[in-house]
C-alpha cells in the first residue's frame, strides 16, 4: 500500500514533466520573438547599405534610436534561448541519452555567444558615437564592422544553429519528445545551414522560425497530455 509520503512525491514529479515542457514551449516562443525583433530593428542601422558620403555626414544621436534598442533585445533573446536549452538537456538526460544532451547544450551555448559577440561587434560605432564622443566613422571602419558581423552570423552562427537542430531533431526522434513530423525538418534546416553557403540575410530567421513552430507543438502536446491524464484519486469517506 502507498503512503502518504510515496504519493507526494509521486505527484511532485509528475508536476515536474508536465510544467518542463510548458516552460520549454514558453522561452522558445519567447526567444523567436525577441530575436526576430531584434534582427527587424537592426536592419534599420544607418551602417547598412549607407554610401561613404552619407556615412561621413553622420552625427551622434542620428537615425539610430531603433537601431539601439536591438541591442536591448538580443541579450534577452539570447537568455531565452540558453533557458529552452536548459529545459530540453534536462528532459533528454532523465531519458539517458546524454551524449546529444551534451552537443545540444555545447552547440545552443555557442550559438548564443557568437549573437553576443556579433551584437557587440555591430553596435561598437554607434554606440561609440553616442555615448562616448567618438566621431562619425569612416567608410573602411564600417566596411571592416558589417564584415565582422556578417562572418559572425552567417559563416559561424548558421553552423552553430545547424548543429543545434541537428542534435535536437536527434534527439527528440531518439526519445519520441516530440512528434517526428516537428524532428525531421530539424535534419534538413540544420543540414542546410551548415553546408549551404549564404548571406542573405534573412536565414539567421529559419532558427527562431523553427523553434517557434517547435515551441507550439510542444505546448499542444502538453495541453492535450494535461487533459487526458487520469485525475488524482480521491480518499474515500465513509458515508
Amino acid at each position: 500500500m502507498t503512503g502518504p509520503r510515496d504519493d507526494d512525491s509521486l505527484v511532485l514529479r509528475v508536476g515536474g514533466h508536465l510544467r518542463a515542457p510548458r516552460a520549454a514551449g514558453v522561452a522558445g516562443l519567447a526567444f523567436a520573438v525577441l530575436y526576430t525583433a531584434a534582427l527587424v530593428l537592426f536592419r534599420t542601422s544607418p551602417f547598412i547599405g549607407t554610401d561613404p558620403q552619407a556615412i561621413a555626414a553622420m552625427q551622434p544621436g542620428a537615425d539610430d534610436g531603433m537601431f539601439i534598442a536591438s541591442f536591448y533585445l538580443f541579450p534577452f533573446a539570447g537568455v531565452a534561448f540558453l533557458w529552452f536549452v536548459a529545459v530540453v538537456r534536462d528532459q533528454v538526460d532523465d531519458r539517458r541519452d546524454r551524449f546529444f544532451a551534451t552537443v545540444l547544450a555545447g552547440s545552443g551555448e555557442l550559438f548564443v555567444g557568437l549573437l553576443f559577440i556579433a551584437g557587440a561587434v555591430a553596435s561598437a560605432i554607434t554606440l561609440g558615437m553616442r555615448y562616448l564622443g567618438d566621431g562619425a566613422p569612416t567608410a573602411d571602419q564600417v566596411g571592416l564592422m558589417r564584415s565582422m558581423t556578417y562572418a559572425l552570423l552567417f559563416v559561424f552562427g548558421s553552423r552553430a544553429a545547424g548543429i543545434f537542430l541537428i542534435s535536437f531533431s536527434t534527439v527528440a526522434h531518439r526519445t519520441r519528445a516530440v512528434p517526428t513530423w516537428l524532428a525531421l525538418p530539424g535534419f534538413v534546416i540544420g543540414l542546410t545551414l551548415m553546408f549551404v553557403v549564404t548571406v542573405w540575410e534573412w536565414v539567421v530567421l529559419v532558427l527562431p522560425a523553427w523553434v517557434a513552430i517547435v515551441s507550439v507543438g510542444i505546448l499542444v502536446l502538453q495541453r492535450r497530455a494535461r487533459m487526458t491524464a487520469p485525475a488524482a484519486p480521491m480518499d474515500a469517506t465513509a458515508t
